[in-house]
């Protein structure tokens, strides 16, 4: 509850900071405390009030000296009900809110045709909300995945037919092009080419080296400035941030229309520029961002916070959609790793935004293939149960590698944050970008994208590839059957083998690296190469002991001599999705996701046995995935409900004030003047005050918050005449009849909740976390006997499971 936000003493000051260069570092951004992009419109009609249980609208009023109550400020003030930003909202009340105002639209919708109509069109809005979240994160999604591709390809060359078609576009329409070199046409030429005017020889490779590198440093250098400049933001992948948010943390402008435009821009730029990052985890967060834009279109979810994170939680399966064309993986990811609140409602809406955003993508088809990815691929060899061995293996090789890069990324995150490092974002992002560039361009699986890496592993050979992982030596010998024949390994595979191991450690290394600098990155795609490389090694090892060693006692029972029994492709897959749980922790959505990829139903096996197994083994190294560690690294008030509370303290070992503590600070429901509670909320920075009937008797009335009470007094001064500091407030509902001559009153019963969540001092606090976890508080008083005792917050629980967990209490930031 302690919040130096809170400290100022009128609603003008709580919503325009004094100063513009009180910033903060979270999720490796620098941010502006003073950025009120995404505040919610203070409509002079937006009841704040409405919710608490005494259910009354008037937030004070006068006394004139008759002792008549004049109650000028029946009407609802704007601000009264809103959060204050790096703050949580409260759960409780804004579902009450809501059903206050679906139970007020519902009564009035029998008494007219214009009410009924109004009511139709309240039901109907939550789905036309869903169709614009769907076809606007379709759309972005379409044009950053073709701006993507035409600047990765741009660092190679350039098409003289039309400088906006990437290297495939350009060579379609060539009737030059031989089968052998189906990627060279005359229509597109190498910056050697152009500059040189030879393709071949030691001059020719430096030029390309040169311009390789120079356009991934010129890339990465805009994507940083841009961040830096406009929209802090736009880091990162963005995912624990909405985590966090959905949990109901307030972090105004995070999903606004600057960082949605500036995220769009970097993200095409940082993919481009060759880092080892993706842009799959960043979808998620640009369609939360479109999702919020567009919910100020609907008073409904512009004015309620609780309804606008249902939203949320729909985006973020909407994100998944368009990154994997993967619409039911996509609602299965919000709901087992994101979302905090999943109403059966808000599963249907989900699954209808995520249905819209994969037929807007379809429409675009950015790829030209008719998929909505480019690593679509299609298996239809059978696998056998001795292969299962291999899956597993491939399982323990994720969660261990999930395991390494969640305490190395964190290590060199936490470095970022506490020493110099952190002081030069833009330095950091083109020294890490120049020593991937010049590492990865001498190796053909580095050099191309991550996306590009992944379609080559996965794909399983076939007389039309000229890979050089499918360079197999052709044999004579077939089996009389309606098997495929048997594929010796080429000089090309042992090459490639090799080029494919150099190239997994350099992923592994560099990846550690890259996530979490100022420059949008998302994890998906460098987690699954690393498995897809492991696994697409893996796998051509056990095609040749199967082709070489088929008498051995486990291959002749179930692969016969010269048949094409093992897929390389499938192990590629398979470790892909075994390294990817291994980092994240997903399970059930990430089977489905990768099944939506293969479109084969038979490989559901296999997959379920890797990821399950990485998830085992990640566990038992440690059991936080990356964002749960992220979150943890930037102190964000997240309970985490996948974590068990197993200690056996009480609430009086938590809640404050402790012993040595001083006195908790009180309201009483009568007596004090304006000036005296203008001076506590002067005196103290906590985000509210218990009242009780008085202070000797310390029992309980309700609870009042801070940023209600500052803005009804600051309003009762400006509208009520006569309202000066030796005025009396009062939160009764009758006021006593007051001395004539006396100053007017201010009454403030409006803004009290008179039903705040309370526990005895003897409550454990398993309960009580259970009671925070699925009610989403923001306090809890603590009493004995009904009489006041203490407080525990949010942020009261989350140290004391620090400390409990021998970690540091005083890494939690924000309320």
């Amino acid at each position: 509850m302690d919040n130096a936000g809170y400290c100022n003493e009128t609603y003008g000051s709580l919503h325009n900071p004094a100063s513009d260069d009180e910033l903060v570092d979270i999720a490796g951004a620098t941010l502006d405390f003073s950025n009120t992009e995404d505040v919610p419109p203070l409509d002079p009609e937006y009841d704040g009030n409405t919710g608490y249980s005494n259910g009354m609208t008037g937030n004070g009023a006068g006394s004139s000296g008759n002792g008549k109550l004049m109650d000028l400020l029946d009407e609802p003030v704007p601000g009264v009900g809103t959060y204050e930003d790096f703050n949580t909202i409260d759960w409780v009340r804004e579902k009450s809110k809501d059903r206050d105002r679906h139970r007020e639209i519902t009564s009035k919708s029998e008494q007219s045709t214009w009410a009924l109509l109004h009511s139709i069109s309240d039901a109907f809005s939550g789905w036309l909300l869903m169709l614009l979240i769907g076809l606007m994160s379709g759309a972005l999604a379409g044009c950053i995945d073709i701006s993507a591709h035409w600047l990765t390809d741009l660092k190679e060359g350039v098409c003289l037919s039309g400088f906006w078609f990437n290297h495939e576009h350009c060579c379609w329409g060539s009737n030059q092009t031989t089968f052998q070199e189906r990627d060279k046409c005359p229509q597109w030429q190498s910056w050697a080419e152009l500059l040189g005017g030879s393709s071949e020889g030691a001059a020719a490779y430096i030029v390309n080296y040169l311009m390789f590198m120079l356009c991934a440093l010129l890339f990465s250098f805009l994507a940083v400035i841009l961040v830096r400049a406009f929209a802090p933001y736009a880091c990162g992948s963005g995912i624990p941030e909405i985590k966090t948010i959905l949990s109901g943390f307030i972090i105004r402008g995070y999903l606004g229309k600057w960082t949605l435009i500036i995220k769009t821009i970097t993200l095409v730029l940082a993919v481009s520029s060759g880092l080892s990052l993706g842009k799959e985890g960043p979808l998620v967060h640009v369609a939360c961002c479109c999702a919020n834009i567009l919910c100020h279109l609907f008073t409904k979810y512009r004015q309620n916070e609780a309804k606008r994170r249902e939203v949320l939680s729909a985006a973020a399966a909407v994100g998944v959609s368009v990154a994997f064309g993967a619409p039911i993986g996509g609602v299965l990811f919000s709901l087992e790793e994101v979302s905090y609140y999943f109403p059966l409602k808000t599963l249907w809406r989900s699954f209808f935004a995520a249905l819209v955003a994969a037929f807007t993508l379809r429409s675009i088809n950015p790829f030209g293939n008719s998929r909505l990815v480019l690593f679509y691929v299609e298996f239809h060899t059978p696998w056998h149960m001795v292969e299962l061995v291999p899956f597993i293996l491939l399982g323990i090789f994720g969660g261990l590698w999930g395991a390494f890069f969640i305490r190395a990324n964190i290590a060199w995150c936490r470095r970022r944050k506490t020493t110099r490092l952190g002081h030069y974002p833009v330095l950091e992002v083109l020294v890490v970008t120049g020593i991937t560039a010049l590492l990865s361009f001498p190796n053909s699986y580095t050099r191309m994208s991550g996306s590009e890496l992944i379609s080559e592993l996965f794909n399983d050979c076939s007389l039309l590839d000229s890979s050089q992982l499918c360079d197999y030596n052709s044999s004579e010998n077939r089996a009389f059957s309606n098997t495929l024949p048997d594929r010796p390994a080429g000089p090309g595979v042992y090459t490639a083998l090799w080029q494919l191991a150099l190239a997994l450690f350099f992923k592994m290394l560099v990846t550690v690296v890259t996530f979490g600098m100022k420059v949008p990155s998302g994890l998906f795609i460098p987690s699954m190469a690393v498995g897809a490389i492991a696994g697409r090694l893996l796998g051509v090892a056990m095609e040749q002991m199967a082709l070489n060693h088929h008498d051995w006692l486990i291959v002749k029972g179930w692969c016969s001599s010269g048949a094409d029994c093992i897929t390389p492709g499938l192990y590629a897959m398979v470790g892909a999705a075994a390294c990817l749980g291994g980092v994240t922790r997903m399970t059930i959505s990430l089977v489905v996701i990768m099944f939506e990829l293969t479109g084969g139903l038979e490989y559901i096996v296999p997959l379920m046995a890797a990821i399950m197994t990485s998830k085992w083994v990640a566990d038992a190294l440690g059991r936080e995935g990356i964002y749960e560690a992220h979150i943890r690294l930037n102190g964000y008030p997240f309970l985490e409900t996948k974590e068990e509370y197993g200690h056996k303290t009480l609430a009086q070992d938590v809640m404050r004030p402790r012993q040595s503590d001083p006195l908790l600070v009180v309201l009483t429901q009568e007596g004090m003047s304006v000036g005296e509670i203008e001076g506590v909320i002067a005196d103290t920075d906590y985000s509210g005050f218990p009242v009780v009937v008085s202070q000797e008797s310390q029992r309980l009335v309700g609870f009042v918050l801070r940023r209600d009470l500052v803005i009804s007094l600051d309003n009762a001064r400006k509208r009520q005449e006569g309202v000066v500091s030796a005025s009396l407030v009062f939160f009764l509902e009758h006021v006593p009849p007051q001395p004539f001559s006396g100053p007017p009153v201010v009454k403030l019963r409006g803004i009290l909740d008179l039903s705040p969540f309370t526990v005895t001092d003897h409550t454990p606090m398993a309960i009580a976390v259970d009671i925070f976890r699925k009610l989403g508080l923001r306090q809890c008083l603590v009493t004995h006997n009904g009489r006041l005792l203490g407080i525990i917050t949010k942020k009261d629980i989350l140290k004391h499971m620090a400390q409990m967990s021998n970690r540091d209490p005083d890494s939690i930031l924000f309320n």
